[in-house]
């Protein structure tokens, strides 16, 4: 957790026990006017299963997005679900939780991040062949077992030292990624909360753990 002005950022792992618990405890806490969450409107109600045309809407979207954002957004998704499998904590179940906390607690909430479709569509125009030859390649030495290991608690959020090795490797290997999925959406969640700031006196921000450091200092430069 790191607290700038009237910000409290809790920075979460989507598939952590321990993640679970902290939202709770600082929420009810706390007592915020409002939860921010790394979501937009999108990622949000397919995690609430209430957009029962999300899955139908993949394929659909796939002209808008670009053959390459979709299927990253299909590895990705299938990588946090084989997680969260191992854990039993569905991914994104952090954002869940504080949302159903702040809904028992008629504490309102904002949805901070940049849509979906947007970032993939991103991601599709700036990633490389080598990068994306790259990402498979690295996923089958998973698989196969290969390649250095990281060795950390499913069950709990990885430490700085560690988040912060885990970026640098990303950025050095994967230049594009790095730029779209961490820079541009730190970028536009930090515009947003610097506008909740002025409105609200106490915010509590629910994010991934690798956006922590990065958001704040982006905050801090606008």
């Amino acid at each position: 957790m790191e607290i700038y002005k009237n910000l409290i950022v809790i920075g979460t792992s989507h598939i952590s026990k321990n993640s679970l618990d902290e939202v709770e405890l600082i929420i009810l806490e706390k007592k915020p006017d409002i939860v921010a969450l790394e979501l937009d409107k999108e990622r949000f109600l397919a995690l609430l299963n209430k957009d029962n045309v999300e899955k139908k809407k993949k394929w659909g979207e796939l002209k808008k997005i670009g053959i390459k954002g979709f299927i990253f957004a299909l590895m990705v998704e299938w990588i946090e679900k084989k997680l969260g499998d191992k854990v039993g904590v569905r991914p994104g179940e952090d954002m869940l939780k504080a949302a159903d906390i702040a809904k028992k607690e008629r504490i309102k909430i904002a949805l901070i991040d940049q849509k979906i479709a947007l970032t993939l569509q991103r991601l599709n125009e700036t990633i490389t062949w080598r990068e994306k030859g790259r990402f498979f390649i690295d996923i089958l030495k998973a698989i196969l077992g290969f390649g250095e290991k990281i060795e950390f608690d499913l069950n709990k959020v990885p430490s700085e030292e560690l988040i912060e090795k885990m970026l640098l490797y990303v950025k050095k290997r994967y230049p594009s990624i790095y730029t779209v999925l961490v820079l541009e959406r730190n970028l536009h969640m930090a515009k947003k909360l610097n506008e909740l700031m002025k409105n609200f006196n106490l915010i509590v921000v629910v994010v991934g753990a690798g956006h922590v450091d990065g958001l704040i200092k982006e905050i801090k430069e606008l």
